[in-house]
């Protein structure tokens, strides 16, 4: 059996009782350490954390890993019990659903314990999740590739008055382009997209588009470190998010479309 189980978004304490069941009944238990992190498990402690919670040895798995090498983890699954801990829900991420269709054609039988994810936890702000229009990624610009697919997706949102979640760029184990050159990977140290650097880049787009999807003084509400005890919640304008410091990583942001009585009261406990 292979558990793909979600971890929720604040610390070890958010696994459900169900997923916590699963863990300690696997002889094998992956965590899955590239689509997102458990805000502590940035810090160097964190994956002991959850080996003294879970009384077992975790088995930390790459990009590399779950996307080229999976199918020894699947092998494994049909001879016993093994965990695949996803941090917030398990479907947050496409390689997992592709993890899933792997699983089911090699005939390994699978079954998904859901939890909390960045997704539903902006919820927190007031504005009303099924107001949402198409979620977006950022990536991060680099002096040779400037994307700029997000752009109409949020153009299209904002013309249907829908609010946009921008989820922003982690960059965990990547090889840099130097070291491929060589032919031997060398990768880059870990690096996270801010709320500032996500505007940055928005706004240059739209400077270069010139099509008013945005602009600096439309409303967005930044997000930081959601689920966890210090998380950060402030609503404003792009300029005024800018200048404000939401401390560690994971952030996110949201484009405000058009508000309902009841999310503007809302919105207001958060305006910075």
């Amino acid at each position: 059996m292979l558990y793909i189980i979600g971890l929720g978004l604040g610390d070890e304490k958010d696994i459900t009782l169900r997923g916590l069941e699963a863990v300690k009944k696997s002889q094998k238990i992956y965590i899955e350490s590239y689509t997102s992190l458990l805000s502590f498990g940035i810090s160097e402690d964190g994956i002991s954390t959850l080996e003294k919670l879970y009384g077992k040895p975790l088995i930390v798995a790459d990009r590399e890993m779950v996307e080229e090498k999976v199918d020894d983890m699947l092998l494994e699954a049909r001879e016993f019990d093994v965990s695949f801990l996803v941090v917030g829900d398990p479907f947050g991420a496409t390689t997992h659903s592709d993890l899933v269709v792997r699983a089911k054609k090699m005939d390994v039988e699978v079954k998904v314990i859901y939890n909390a994810s960045v997704m539903n936890a902006v919820g927190v702000c007031g504005l009303q999740l099924y107001r949402y229009g198409e979620t977006v990624s950022l990536p991060f610009f680099t002096e040779t590739w400037r994307p700029d697919s997000f752009y109409e997706k949020i153009q299209k949102n904002r013309g249907l008055g829908l609010h946009t979640l921008c989820l922003l760029d982690i960059r965990v184990k990547e090889p840099s382009l130097e070291s491929l050159c060589r032919g031997k990977k060398q990768y880059e140290p870990p690096s996270f997209m801010t709320i500032g650097v996500a505007i940055d880049q928005l706004l240059e787009v739209e400077q270069l588009r010139g099509e008013s999807a945005y602009n600096e003084d439309t409303l967005c509400v930044g997000f930081a470190r959601l689920g966890s005890e210090n998380q950060m919640v402030v609503a404003g304008s792009m300029k005024q998010l800018r200048m404000v410091d939401f401390g560690p990583p994971l952030h996110c942001l949201t484009i405000v479309g058009k508000t309902h009585p009841v999310e503007e009261e809302m919105l207001d406990f958060y305006r910075s």
